[in-house]
């Protein structure tokens, strides 16, 4: 599979070295335009902003919006829509105390890694999920626990390519990059080989934020609706670019997704079939699929809502051909409230092009709902909990009331539903009364529920509520 090409993408100059601003040490690196990994137009520095005296935040508000401009490519829209000119929110006193106190502060390579920045993002993104968890917090952040487990079970070697059709702020790219970089491989072997697609305008711009404050370099995050318009095809084949590893959180159960395109899509995704308008989860996997090279060992992870394992009709036909293909290797059923922005158990399916001779017409059903801590607003997934999912899917092996090995043909008698609780029974406890005691303890608690009902019906009728 060649490199991707995109439209809109003109080609781009290979970014300057760190090297290059090691040789002017640390006098003032802004008057050398060469060291910098972006095009700072004239005027624009931040000594500009610092030596304004009055109307600040105009001033640092027309730098940042320059500094996009000449950097359309990697910086669209990454300084967000904040009104620095509002001076009844930022004025020029309270806007020049912060400038001087960032000013104090060195930023140079040679006073702050690449890993401090980009980790103190991700804090930040991190943090602003959490605030925003009742709202769509869950379309664009996965836990990191969630997505460091789905990235040891892909396993990205260094120079394979990288796809996330739902990229969100950028955590499933980050996650594979830094899994490399773990087994001591090189992170500059992904260069050009780190592909993303997000809806959002501004999460797409803090997804290339993220992985230019992580000090990732020639990577492509495209701003547009995947499912209406991807934005990665191969020149050579006239479909879609295909990738090694594809990885991905999509919204779950999304409406409205665009099915009336995919009658007659152009690139050739619903081969499976087509998904209901009311849900586009199997509409996602497809568009995966597809975007899977066909030669090598390419190989996918996603996350699903566990309907998607159970679901009939359109949705059942299309489950039935990727098992009959073959394509699903491994679900595993996680517990529920993980994810920010919804409550409901999700669930990791991974599918492959072409399995291990041992795993061929088998598919490993993992229980890992008992896996959590569980905490006052959402519950989590640690990392014992990570790693022992990721023990269970390298063994493919049957655990007792945790994971089973079925086969394609115990899957076809099970009408080809993926319910885990078809396959992985939850495990009888070994504290259950015998029949008399039950009978009894029944007997009583049915007694007190009728002894507080009628002392309710009571309280009612004294009250005036019931006659």
């Amino acid at each position: 599979h060649g490199r991707p090409d995109k439209q809109a993408d003109p080609p781009r100059e290979p970014p300057r070295s760190w090297v290059t601003q090691q040789r002017h040490g640390e006098a003032d690196p802004s008057h050398f335009p060469e060291i910098h990994r972006f095009l700072v137009p004239a005027g624009c520095h931040w000594n500009d902003v610092r030596q304004a005296a009055v109307n600040v935040g105009t001033a640092l508000q027309q730098s940042l919006q320059e500094i996009e401009r000449a950097n359309p490519d990697t910086l669209f829209r990454v300084f967000g829509s904040a009104d620095w000119g509002n001076k009844e929110k930022f004025s020029d006193e309270l806007l020049k105390d912060l400038i001087e106190g960032f000013s104090q502060i060195r930023l140079g390579n040679s006073a702050v890694s690449t890993d401090v920045l980009g980790d103190a993002y991700e804090y930040l993104v991190a943090k602003f999920a959490d605030v925003t968890r009742r709202n769509k917090a869950g379309e664009f952040y996965t836990p990191r626990s969630v997505v460091q487990m789905m990235v040891e079970i892909l396993d990205p070697q260094a120079g394979e390519s990288i796809y996330d059709p739902a990229c969100g702020t950028g955590g499933m790219l980050l996650g594979a990059i830094e899994h490399v970089v773990r087994k001591g491989g090189d992170p500059r072997t992904f260069y050009g080989r780190i592909y993303g697609q997000e809806k959002n305008l501004t999460t797409s711009a803090i997804a290339r934020m993220n992985l230019v404050l992580h000090g990732i370099e020639d990577f492509q995050i495209a701003r547009e609706d995947t499912l209406r318009n991807p934005a990665f095809t191969d020149p050579s084949t006239g479909g879609l670019a295909t990738f090694d590893c594809v990885i991905a959180n999509p919204p779950f159960s999304l409406k409205e997704w665009g099915r009336d395109l995919w009658e007659a899509d152009p690139w050739g995704r619903a081969q499976f079939g087509i998904p209901p308008e009311a849900y586009g989860d199997y509409a996602f996997v497809q568009h995966m699929v597809t975007s899977m090279a066909s030669t090598g060992s390419s190989r996918m992870a996603v996350v699903l809502p566990q309907g998607a394992l159970f679901r009939k009709s359109a949705e059942g036909a299309i489950r039935q051909a990727l098992l009959e293909k073959d394509l699903v290797e491994a679900v595993i059923g996680l517990a529920p409230n993980l994810f920010y922005g919804t409550q409901l158990a999700g669930c990791v399916v991974v599918l492959r092009h072409k399995k291990p001779e041992a795993r061929k017409n088998k598919v490993l059903i993992i229980d890992a709902s008992r896996l959590f801590r569980k905490g006052r607003a959402q519950n989590f997934l640690d990392q014992e909990h990570s790693d022992q999912i990721v023990a269970w899917y390298r063994g493919f092996e049957n655990v007792e009331d945790r994971a089973k090995v079925a086969t394609l043909d115990e899957i076809k008698k099970e009408g080809w539903t993926l319910n885990i609780s078809r396959y992985v029974l939850p495990p009888i406890g070994q504290d259950i009364p015998p029949l008399p005691e039950a009978v009894d303890a029944f007997k009583t608690a049915l007694a007190d529920a009728r002894a507080a009902e009628d002392h309710l019906r009571k309280v009612l009728v004294e009250g005036g509520w019931l006659q």
